[in-house]
């Protein structure tokens, strides 16, 4: 069960955050302000962060700087009513990985919530070994027979997350808002050239194969 920390000083926006936490499964800490956050923080693991900006004693930036500064690297999304491309920059300058604007829209938290989770899943699973193909996540390189090759970010992080999940299927949308981001515009139809990509430079290869499903999306199929 991943564990989320919410930080907020209106008690009533702590209590809906929290409401449709618990309502998606999720283990749910709440705090009133960046002080708070971090006394939490020293006793619990936390996946996830949610936190406001305009707090007491504490601000959301001051916050996620100091843990960002103390190494916690779990995905923050900032919630606010400050929503000016200024306060997106100075957010995003801190340390935060997604911004929502209030009045919130408790649904598409959750998916914000999911997706960014996604991510982090697929940042710290930093290895996967297939036969005798490694994918590094850290150097972004695919090994096949202990020839390396270093491949463009975005073909590599799809690759990882297909044969991360062997046989799950993966919506062309599931795989933008994952890798792309949830707010990018960037057509889904991007999928489809990275895959036809990875295609031509593995289609030879035994191990794994990417698996068009027609009107669905990809999966990857493992021979080990």
């Amino acid at each position: 069960m991943f564990k989320i920390l919410a930080v907020d000083d209106n008690e009533t926006i702590r209590k809906l955050i929290a409401t449709y936490l618990l309502r998606d499964g999720y283990q749910v800490f709440l705090a009133s302000d960046g002080i708070e956050a971090l006394d939490i923080l020293d006793r619990e693991h936390v996946d996830l962060m949610i936190a406001d900006i305009m707090m007491p004693n504490m601000d959301g930036y001051t916050l996620t700087q100091e843990l960002r500064n103390a190494r916690y690297y779990f995905p923050i999304l900032m919630i606010t009513a400050k929503g000016s491309i200024e306060d997106k920059k100075k957010g995003f300058m801190s340390g935060t990985d997604d911004y929502m604007v209030k009045p919130i829209d408790f649904d598409e938290m959750l998916l914000r919530v999911s997706a960014l989770l996604r991510r982090a899943k697929i940042s710290n699973e930093h290895k996967i070994k297939i036969n005798d193909i490694i994918l590094d996540y850290d150097t972004l390189t695919v090994s096949v027979n202990g020839e390396d090759v270093l491949l463009p970010k975005k073909e590599f992080q799809l690759l990882f997350k297909l044969l991360s999940y062997p046989k799950k299927i993966f919506t062309r949308q599931d795989l933008m808002d994952e890798i792309w981001g949830f707010d990018n515009e960037t057509d889904e139809r991007t999928i489809d050239v990275h895959i036809k990509r990875l295609r031509e430079r593995y289609g030879e290869i035994k191990d794994f194969k990417i698996i068009t499903v027609r009107g669905l999306g990809y999966r990857a199929e493992i021979n080990s």
